[in-house]
């Protein structure tokens, strides 16, 4: 009898916490969609990493996983308490880093991204980040209505509750390309992209768990009385794709790559500059003041500075010019 009321107890606590999340999901985006509000970035990160919180601790509790903080003194447990005596909690970050976390890697990349952005935007306004990370929201979505239904039934899905939002204008030539550009943001949010996609594979960059991107193309109707859908999703891999990726520019996210002074001097030496040492490379970026923030070269992340391609094809020509001095 005992036991039946503690299953019961687990699973009521269980359908709260999903309850909330659904809430809490639907609530990030009906912000982010509302014209009217102007920090809704801000305001949807926040909100949709407590939407991924509650559901871990959901799945948590569904398995019956203890996912508050404490100690273990001999056979007890103690509990970590807040100054009014509340239980502590794993935050999202530490429910990801759990070994039987349910969240696949590419997913996890996502929320690690936007926990990280909600670190760098609680101390300092932001501004121009709502189109430049929207396909980072947008798989952020995916990815939760896709978890939540894995997890928890289907009938939990969150898509039957949002329509698409329409627009009141077309995309023009200039729109899609300020829609990528990065003038006018925030440095540290800059750098704190350039800093975490740096890391990243290409497959991980590239994923769609990680950053949903589509393509707009206008299209109508064949015939006369034809249903006509505004978006309309095709295989990646067929005739239609293949033919769309050869004749029109993709807009989506692209990060620079970026290298560190040891990767540098080792492209010069794979290319023949054998003599072209660490000491040459300091003494070159710091003749040319390269690391001036104007040029361009690199950034500095955190307490280390890479290298854009634009600083190895100047090394290059330096190292062509004075060819006898490094071969």
């Amino acid at each position: 009898m005992a036991k039946q009321r503690r299953v019961r107890r687990i699973k009521s606590v269980t359908d709260e916490l999903v309850y909330k999340s659904r809430e809490a999901a639907l609530a990030a985006v009906q912000i982010f969609n509302n014209p009217q509000i102007y920090f809704k970035s801000e305001i949807f990160i926040v909100i949709i990493c407590i939407a991924w919180t509650y559901l871990l601790h959901a799945y948590y509790r569904k398995i019956r996983l203890e996912y508050r903080y404490c100690k273990q003194q001999g056979k007890r447990k103690s509990y970590d308490k807040t100054k009014t005596g509340a239980y502590k909690y794993w935050e999202l970050e530490r429910c990801l880093n759990e070994s039987c976390s349910p969240i696949d890697r590419d997913t996890a990349n996502n929320l690690r991204f936007l926990i990280g952005l909600r670190h760098e935007i609680e101390h300092q306004m932001t501004s121009r980040i709502d189109d430049y990370l929207s396909a980072r929201f947008q798989a952020c979505c995916l990815n939760f209505n896709h978890y939540i239904k894995k997890l928890f039934g289907e009938n939990q899905g969150i898509e039957k509750y949002l329509a698409l939002s329409l627009q009141f204008s077309t995309i023009t030539e200039y729109q899609s390309e300020t829609l990528t550009a990065t003038e006018g943001m925030p440095k540290h949010i800059q750098r704190f992209i350039e800093g975490f996609d740096g890391q990243l594979s290409e497959n991980e960059f590239n994923s769609p768990q990680f950053a949903y991107r589509v393509l707009f193309i206008a299209k109508t109707a064949n015939r006369k009385g034809q249903a006509d859908q505004v978006i309309e999703f095709i295989k990646a891999d067929s005739p239609l794709a293949e033919n769309i990726n050869k004749t029109y520019t993709v807009i989506k996210e692209t990060e620079r790559p970026k290298y560190l002074p040891k990767d540098v001097v080792k492209i010069m030496q794979q290319e023949g500059f054998l003599r072209f040492n660490m000491s040459e490379h300091t003494k070159l970026w710091q003749d040319k003041e390269a690391k001036d923030s104007g040029k361009g070269f690199g950034v500095k992340v955190a307490t280390t500075w890479y290298w854009y391609e634009a600083w190895i094809q100047e090394v290059r020509k330096h190292c062509q010019q004075f060819r006898e001095k490094y071969q």
